[in-house]
This record gives structure tokens, C-alpha cells and sequence, in this order.
């Protein structure tokens, strides 16, 4: 029988006293633990990997070079028997929660790199447990468990890290800190465009098919709602599909919007609107323009950010005759502006009078972006720069108002080309649209099949 979630959005705002609201940007948290078991920072940390197809791939890779691999877990067979023979030694599972349950003692940290959908399910199952935790980009798929991943890490004082991994990009810190301090001059706008959807988009679904003997479906669908399999949902496509992925702007912004995000604060937008191809609420739209508004702060005025995905790009010069390349990430000022074309801003470029000096500028350069990570499960720094808590959650807020709004905008009409959504006004402390209830499916989701948030 169906299982539907009895934890609610109130009950993630009372998991700890900093539920109300996400802290400060900072370019290190404050705090610092151990490993769970070991008796210094020279210990090796025993790693698991849940998912280790695609990212998955790199990021168990990662844990196995830093630490020792002792548990891997994925729903592909296939794939898990290749990962056996690689890391000889590590016991296989094919459910998350076994793995927890049999090497709870084990285990010092995992890496989360599932289907958007299972995100916050096994990061929270391993963070309830005290085991640090590396989850991979977006952090969640719904609004309130990117705020509750933020605030469980917090409360338990694991150490954490998304998967974005421009975030220790020197580049990257270097525009960030540009803009920081001021030599853009006053912010106007930002616009930030992707090549993404790259996979079937907009349509329905695929035909029923017989399960692949490799692939425990039971265990992929996890927490989403039970449908029949077809072709294309794994391993990559799921990504088009409300009850498993983010669409483009889930997959990509993590990434490309982060340079901006770092260097404008934008946090806590206010109100979002989207104009897309429309969308059946099942498949994603095959194209989107959404817009941001966020409230002034203590060092720039209100701002507004452009995202466009599907093919549409920003009108006019404002690149000043730069071509707009198929991904980039440009933001405005009354001084210059600064283009990066690179999804991580490796690299960037300045237009207009902009002073790149290095003097005054304030910014920590990264000893690598898994290497962070490790470090602050060692103690030997407080927190990685991209942790749940003080940065990734409220990125990961931020990007997925962005699909409210798109959810919002429902279909098109018969005859029309595109869909003009509402503005949907935010009240991010509460985490709740104003004035309505009919969007709290993209906020505070709902379970299936007996799956809940921290693994109980």
C-alpha cells in the first residue's frame, strides 16, 4: 500500500532554531567536526557511494582516492558489478537504506549522486545517522528540502557539500569578488542562458516496456509516484519529468548561475514569472525565459536576474558583439559588465571599464572542489565553501522557484506558441507563495511507497 510523507514544511522549519531563514552567505561556515570514528585528522575516511553511473562515477572515484571505499549502492546491477571489480573490497547494495542499516558502524561519509528525486531522501538518511554528506547538484528537487537539508546538516554538525564544482573555480571566486567590490559599479541585472534541455523534453510519456532485468525499478522509483517503466527514464532522461528531475534549470543553474549567485547575493527572491512553451506538469516545457526579482541588501539595490533555457537567448547588444555562445552567464553594471560562456566560469571577461586589480579584493582560493570537502571532514578547515547549510541550500532555493513559476504557468492554449505564467509573489522566510496554496507541490512535496526524510 502507498505510503504518503507525514512530515510537512512546518515540521522542517522546527528542526532547528535557524529553520526560519538560511544564514548569510560566507565563504566558510563557521563550526568543524572530526571524522565520526577516527581519533585524528590523519585517519582515512571510510567512504560510500550511493549511485555511481554518470556523476556517480566521479564522485565514488573521488571518495575512493581520498579515503577507502567501503560500500557502493545503485540501482543498475550491471553498473554495480562494474563498480565491484573497480573497487575490490566495497560491499554492493542495491537500496540505500540496507547499506545505512549494515555499515552504519562503518561509514564516515557518502555521496549522493541519485536521480534529483532521491536526493534529499538518501542525504538525509545518511546525515540523520551523523555521516558527512556530498550530494550532487540541484541539492534537492522541491523548495523545503533544500531548507531542510540546510537545517539537518546544521543541527547534526556534519560537513557537506553540493556537487557544483565551479564553486572552486579561482575564476570563478576572482568575478564574484569583482563584483563584491564594486567594480562593476551598480548593479543592474543579470542574464544566464543554457544549451540544456539535451534530452526529449515536453512530450509524453514512453510506451510501457518490460523492465530491464538490470534495473530494480521498485528501487529507482523510490519516493516518486508509481507509473510502468518505459524506455529513456534511466539512466539520463529522467531529468525531463516533474516527479524525478529539474528540467534544465535544475540540471544547469547550479552551475552557471553560481558565479552570479556568489557575487550579487542573489538569495530570497521576491517574485518570479516565466514564459515558456508550456508544460502538461508531467514533462518539462521544451523552452523557458524566467524572471527573477530579488529585494535590495545592505550593499546593492533590487535586482532583477533573466534565465533562458531551450534555445532563447537575451535580445539585443547587451553582449556588446560578443556572441552569446550556447551556455553563459553575464552580469550588468553601471561601470561594465562581466561574460563568462564557460558553465563553470573557469574563465570569464570583462566589458567596459572594470578594474581586475587584485589589491582589496577578498576571496579564498580552493585547494579543489572534493578536496574541500575532505578537508572539512578532517577539520583541518571549517566547511566546504559549496556546504547544505550556508550556500548550496539557498542556491538550491533560489534555482527552483524558477520551476514554480514554470509550474504555474501551466499549458498553452490551443493556438498559441507560448504561455505568459504569473507573477507569483515569495515569502522566503516562510517558504510559501503568497496569497495561494495551489503551488505547495513544488515547496513541500509528497512521498510514496514508504519513503520519508531522514530515513524513518
Amino acid at each position: 500500500m502507498e505510503q504518503k510523507k507525514t512530515t510537512t514544511r512546518r515540521d522542517f522549519l522546527q528542526t532547528s532554531a535557524a529553520g526560519a531563514s538560511v544564514a548569510a552567505v560566507g565563504f566558510w561556515a563557521a563550526g568543524g567536526v572530526t571524522l565520526a570514528k577516527a581519533e585524528g585528522p590523519n585517519d582515512r575516511i571510510q567512504f560510500a557511494s550511493v549511485g555511481i553511473g554518470g556523476k556517480g562515477g566521479s564522485d565514488s572515484g573521488d571518495a575512493n582516492g581520498r579515503g577507502d571505499l567501503v560500500a557502493i549502492c545503485d540501482v543498475d546491477t550491471g553498473r554495480l558489478a562494474g563498480a565491484e571489480k573497480k573497487y575490490k573490497g566495497a560491499k554492493a547494495f542495491t537500496d540505500y537504506r540496507k547499506l545505512l542499516d549494515e555499515m552504519d558502524k562503518k561509514v564516515d561519509a557518502v555521496t549522493a549522486s541519485t536521480p534529483d528525486h532521491m536526493h534529499a531522501m538518501v542525504a538525509t538518511a545518511a546525515m540523520a545517522r551523523g555521516k558527512h554528506c556530498f550530494c550532487q547538484k540541484p541539492l534537492t528537487r522541491t523548495i523545503s528540502e533544500a531548507r531542510y537539508m540546510g537545517d539537518l546538516a546544521r543541527k547534526m554538525k556534519v560537513k557537506t557539500q553540493m556537487g557544483n564544482q565551479g564553486t572552486a573555480n579561482n575564476a570563478l571566486r576572482k568575478a564574484a569578488a569583482l563584483i563584491r567590490a564594486g567594480r562593476l559599479g551598480e548593479l543592474k541585472e543579470v542574464h544566464v542562458w543554457t544549451n540544456r534541455p539535451v534530452w526529449p523534453q515536453g512530450g509524453p510519456r514512453p510506451e510501457e516496456q518490460p523492465v530491464p532485468g538490470n534495473l530494480k525499478w521498485d528501487e529507482w522509483l523510490g519516493c516518486a509516484p508509481k507509473r510502468p517503466y518505459g524506455k529513456g527514464y534511466h539512466p539520463f532522461s529522467w531529468r525531463g519529468w516533474w516527479d524525478f528531475g529539474t528540467g534544465a534549470l535544475g540540471d544547469m543553474a547550479c552551475h552557471t548561475v553560481n558565479m552570479p549567485y556568489m557575487g550579487c547575493e542573489l538569495r530570497d527572491p521576491t517574485a518570479v514569472q516565466a514564459v515558456t512553451s508550456g508544460t502538461n506538469r508531467d514533462s518539462y516545457p521544451s523552452w523557458s525565459r524566467i524572471t527573477f526579482d530579488f529585494p535590495a541588501v545592505s550593499w546593492r539595490k533590487a535586482i532583477k536576474f533573466y534565465w533562458y533555457d531551450g534555445g532563447q537567448r537575451p535580445t539585443g547588444d547587451i553582449l556588446e558583439g560578443k556572441k552569446p555562445a550556447k551556455s553563459g552567464a553575464l552580469v550588468v553594471g553601471t561601470k561594465g559588465k562581466i561574460f563568462s560562456s564557460d558553465d563553470y566560469c573557469g574563465r570569464y571577461e570583462t566589458l567596459g571599464e572594470v578594474d581586475q586589480n587584485e589589491e582589496g579584493l577578498e576571496y579564498e582560493k580552493s585547494p579543489g572542489h572534493f578536496n574541500e570537502w575532505v578537508q572539512a571532514i578532517k577539520g583541518e578547515i571549517p566547511a566546504a565553501k559549496s556546504d547544505f547549510a550556508e550556500y548550496a541550500g539557498g542556491l538550491t532555493e533560489t534555482i527552483l522557484l524558477g520551476n514554480l513559476a514554470v509550474w504555474a504557468a501551466g499549458n498553452v492554449a490551443d493556438g498559441q506558441k507560448e504561455v505568459n505564467g504569473p507573477v507569483v509573489k515569495w515569502d522566503a522566510k516562510a517558504l510559501k507563495v503568497v496569497g495561494t496554496r495551489d503551488f505547495d507541490v513544488l515547496v513541500d512535496p509528497e512521498y510514496h511507497n514508504g519513503y520519508k526524510l531522514g530515513g524513518k
